[in-house]
């Protein structure tokens, strides 16, 4: 899906969408929606949306911002992002698996980042939403805007929000 209706959630859809990308399902484990390799859950989800950049806190469920301003633009190369009321951003955090391989941490990541991903497809059905992931980023463009340090890597970014 690539077009989306202007129509903003409101933060009631957004903490679903985001409890059920990668919340705290199992509170005496911490244990989320979304398994990882592991459990190293090295995968953050940066929230863009036109008011700023907010840091998804799964233990909390709760957003804890970044920056303000509309960033949706830098979130991809294509023209629909800049106008998707919602892009999510999945950031791998590599000092988060030290004892995983240096050749290893991209693949465990994007297999992390790609179930995570799917659990928002999923949501995304059952909520009337529509949804597309996205690999082509501009990762050098977008760190700075993230305020991301350097073990921290952009994997995939997805664009969500209610069909036209």
């Amino acid at each position: 899906m690539r077009e989306f209706s202007p129509r903003e959630l409101d933060l009631a859809a957004l903490s679903a969408l985001l409890w059920s990308a990668c919340g705290v399902n199992r509170p005496e484990s911490a244990h989320r929606t979304a398994p990882s390799a592991r459990n190293w859950q090295e995968i953050d989800v940066y929230v863009v949306t036109a008011a700023g950049v907010a840091l998804y806190d799964p233990a909390r469920n709760e957003l804890r911002p970044v920056a303000q301003g509309d960033h949706r633009a830098a979130t991809g190369l294509q023209d629909f992002v800049a106008h998707a009321p919602v892009n999510l951003v999945y950031v791998a955090d590599f000092a988060r698996m030290p004892d995983a391989p240096t050749d290893a941490r991209a693949l465990y990541s994007a297999i992390d980042t790609g179930t995570i991903a799917q659990n928002v497809y999923l949501h995304c059905a059952a909520a009337g939403l529509g949804c597309v992931i996205r690999g082509l980023v501009d990762r050098d463009a977008l760190a700075p805007v993230l305020h991301l340090r350097p073990a921290q890597r952009v994997i995939a970014a997805q664009s969500v929000g209610y069909p036209t």
